[in-house]
């Protein structure tokens, strides 16, 4: 037989026959290491990931701006979508579609306001928002020059 086999004899033997055997008492040894060195039973405070690095202001104020040109071009295009078909916008309320259209494009408007504010985190978001604004900045605003 190997040694495998061996110790899996060994260990269905323990199984079969635990209630011959003496209990083992178990070792006195501390663990060590991050999990056992914090936490409420150490009266220590759990370890917290570390502070993002500080982003570049160069990347910072480019995706800053690029982000911001974004989401203008894109409510500039929600505002010019959601006019009603008609002459004025008081005549809106004559079908129920213009409505719909209207009260839809203020609402991704008034969104879109609130995106402004609420700026990337960390340096992955600023940079998602570089490379976003570098490839659907001239697209969008493409986009604004066809519809108008």
């Amino acid at each position: 037989m190997n040694a495998g086999a061996e110790r899996m004899m060994a260990v269905s033997n323990n199984i079969s026959g635990s209630q011959q055997e003496a209990p083992v008492a178990p070792t006195a040894s501390v663990p060590t290491g991050p999990i056992a060195s914090s936490g409420p039973a150490s009266g220590t405070p759990p370890r917290t990931a570390p502070a993002a690095a500080p982003v570049a202001s160069g990347l910072r104020i480019t995706a800053t701006l690029l982000r911001t040109a974004f989401i203008f071009v894109l409510m500039a295009l929600v505002m010019r979508v959601a006019q009603p078909q008609s002459e004025t916008i008081w005549s809106a309320y004559e079908t129920p579609g213009d409505l719909i259209r209207l009260w839809l494009g203020v609402g991704v408007c008034i969104w879109l306001v609130w995106q402004l504010f609420e700026g990337p985190k960390d340096a992955h978001g600023y940079r998602t928002w570089l490379y976003l604004g570098v490839t659907a900045l001239p697209f969008a605003v493409l986009c604004l020059f066809l519809t108008w």
